[in-house]
């Protein structure tokens, strides 16, 4: 069943033209999405998933569990990046330590996906609440990490007081829009989110391919950077994933019962993003390198987690 998930997620059109994009590098050729349009549909992508996520956040009741789960779910988006940070800054430099950071503290919706396809497999469910908890995980780990940049970025020439940092870092513009998103789409009444769901849903797999083709393109530009690592940054897209959803997928027992809840807990704390998060750090910090932290995401910790990551999880989940 593994190797089924494996290759129902390698053949998704997504992933392809992102392998379409890394091989028109290696071709030579002259294909590239223009800058003004990347950008628009990095802030498209932010856009639909914080609105999309706000509008399972109000169709979900509020019980204790779920409010134990969001906690949960914060604040392991918040403390990855800050722990990640520290052990990526010792190789790397600031701006690459730190979207690499918010990369694995923030989460994958295609994983997600994929783990919900696990859990049918099983003949598990999982509370709604969980999609929103998914929504929610996106920003923490984008702010920490732009807020870790400012701190230790010694070229900065902003204030380095905290406060200063923290409110920059909420005003970003994709921060802002993710979190603006958030709330419209938890005050939106069904019928007005109805609306605009053919922009919000119907069109975000076809502009979700186009970026990812896009990041491909930039990736392959810079693939060289991520082999010229050596074994660090290969050795830690495995073993830092591993480590944070087998963590999670333990003390979440402490708050619920629930097998599918947990396990879905624990894919989100052990995935990495490659789609909001590589949206809004192209915007808010151009200097990192996408051929780091995007090859890491995508083409180890992504297929780690659909193969040998999950079956692990859940069975820690099971104990």
């Amino acid at each position: 069943m593994n190797l089924d998930l494996l290759y129902t997620n390698l053949t998704n059109p997504a992933f392809m033209f992102f392998i379409l994009g890394v091989l028109s590098v290696r071709l030579k050729s002259d294909l590239e999405i223009p800058p003004n349009s990347s950008k628009f549909i990095s802030l498209y992508l932010l856009f639909s998933i914080g609105f999309k996520g706000g509008q399972e956040l109000a169709h979900s009741s509020v019980g204790s569990e779920i409010i134990w789960s969001v906690i949960l779910g914060l604040a392991a988006a918040s403390v990855i990046p800050f722990y990640t940070f520290f052990i990526l800054k010792r190789k790397l430099s600031v701006e690459d330590a730190g979207a690499i950071a918010a990369s694995y503290g923030s989460v994958s919706a295609v994983t997600f996906v994929t783990a919900a396809t696990f859990l049918e497999s099983q003949q598990l469910n999982f509370g709604g609440h969980m999609v929103a908890i998914m929504a929610l995980m996106e920003a923490p780990a984008i702010v920490i990490g732009v807020i870790l940049i400012r701190q230790f970025n010694k070229g900065d020439k902003q204030s380095k007081r905290i406060g200063s940092i923290i409110g920059h870092s909420f005003t970003n513009g994709s921060v802002l829009l993710i979190l603006g998103s958030l709330v419209i789409g938890f005050i939106a009444s069904d019928q007005q989110a109805q609306g605009i769901k053919p922009f919000t849903t119907d069109l975000f797999k076809g502009f979700l391919a186009l970026f990812l083709l896009d990041m491909g393109i930039q990736s392959g530009r810079k693939l060289n950077d991520f082999f010229k690592q050596g074994w660090f940054l290969l050795i830690f897209a495995l073993i830092i994933p591993l480590v944070n959803g087998c963590f999670i997928a333990l003390i979440s027992g402490t708050i619920t019962s629930d097998i599918g809840n947990r396990f879905m807990l624990a894919v989100l704390a052990a995935s990495a993003s490659y789609i909001a998060v590589p949206a809004a750090i192209k915007i808010a910090v151009p200097k990192a390198n996408p051929g780091l932290f995007l090859p890491m995401a995508l083409a180890v910790t992504f297929p780690f987690n659909i193969t040998f990551g999950m079956p692990i999880y859940f069975y820690l989940v099971n104990l």
